[in-house]
């Protein structure tokens, strides 16, 4: 066994144009402020970093982690979901899913698959400089408007979506591998990887690469009714990064899983500050430290609902009241009877307790 590192914050929503959150060092002492021991860093952001200078240049990126240092904070990883989506993203979502990326390849969509790709290898590079061992991001969404399999699929069409997205990514997987770092996919709806069974047929697709590896959020199964403590069971060796977001499913005479279209407030199934949903995170918890998971617990802040400050601070304090310390010796010892083969032949009847 061995213990979960945190807290740690995400620091996607909470950045903005306003000081301290639009700068990293400004955000650093907010985190440290709020309780938070590491942060994860959104590699599009560019108030918090330069991703083609961390990749390319070691000082830049001695800076990043000296800036974090000052405030006692460590980088648990970088995340790529905006990039990641623009990997594999469905001409249905080219649009709404432009704004992703920067404004001399929108509209192209060609060219800003090109880019989203390149971030990706950049991600790569700046992850080895920074001293990191995985990253996360997103597998994009080739095929998510067909999850429901009417009109009936097209003989072949889930299978070519899933070849396409091996296609796609193992090139990225195996720049990964060369720098030493996990690639873990953000298991969400929308996404081509949204459960286990796309996440088992991705994995086949690439040849099992021992680099494609899974970042766990419950609140993304809690919406769709998956079984989140059996999923460790499942996958806890691919587990490699974890997010703490909690949900709520309460499904109506009205309405469930797919939301009728309204607002987060009203839908069915919503996201909630860690503790104010139905998250099990007691037993998620003793499901990843029995299993020797030692990655930090990242709180990802997303509550239609609460304040966001109010959201942080105790999200720090809920992460750091669930991590359990492994004990270095086992509650009964003071009774333990140590190794003693005749003692043991004895209590079980074997005549003499002899060695035969």
């Amino acid at each position: 066994m061995k213990t979960v590192k945190g807290p740690a914050v995400f620091l996607a929503q909470f950045a903005s144009d306003e000081a301290p959150f639009n700068t990293l060092s400004g955000m650093a002492a907010w985190a440290a402020e709020k309780g938070f021991k590491g942060v994860e860093i959104p590699s599009w952001d560019t108030r918090l970093i330069d991703l083609k200078k961390a990749a390319e240049s070691q000082s830049y990126a001695d800076d990043i982690i000296g800036t974090l240092q000052e405030h006692g904070l460590v980088l648990t990883d970088l995340a790529s979901h905006l990039q990641g989506q623009l990997v594999a993203l469905h001409p249905a979502f080219d649009l709404p899913a432009d704004s992703f990326a920067p404004a001399f390849v929108r509209a192209n969509p060609q060219a800003r698959q090109q880019w989203a790709t390149e971030q990706l290898y950049l991600a790569a590079r700046a992850s080895r400089r920074l001293g990191l061992a995985k990253h996360v991001t997103f597998s994009g969404t080739l095929l998510w408007p067909y999850l429901y399999p009417y009109p009936q699929w097209p003989e072949g069409l889930i299978d070519e979506g899933f070849n396409e997205l091996a296609r796609r990514w193992t090139p990225l997987l195996n720049a990964f591998d060369e720098q030493g770092i996990d690639l873990c996919y953000e298991i969400h709806p929308t996404e081509d990887l949204h459960d286990g069974l796309t996440f088992e047929r991705f994995l086949e697709k690439t040849g099992n690469h021992t680099r494609c590896q899974i970042m766990y959020d419950p609140s993304h199964l809690v919406l769709q009714g998956i079984d989140y403590l059996a999923y460790i069971d499942h996958y806890h060796e691919r587990i490699k990064a974890f997010h703490v977001k909690d949900a709520e499913f309460r499904p109506n005479g009205k309405t469930g899983a797919y939301g009728g279209y309204q607002p987060w407030s009203s839908r069915a199934g919503r996201f909630r500050s860690p503790g104010d949903g139905q998250t099990d995170f007691t037993g998620i918890f003793s499901k990843l430290t029995g299993y020797g998971f030692d990655g930090w617990a990242v709180l990802e802040w997303e509550c239609c609902f609460k304040n966001p400050e109010d959201g942080a601070r105790e999200g720090a304090q809920f992460i750091s009241d669930h991590i359990i310390r492994v004990t270095d010796k086992s509650f009964d010892d003071f009774c333990k009877s140590y190794a003693d083969r005749s003692l043991n032949r004895k209590i079980l009847g074997i005549e003499g307790g002899s060695n035969e």
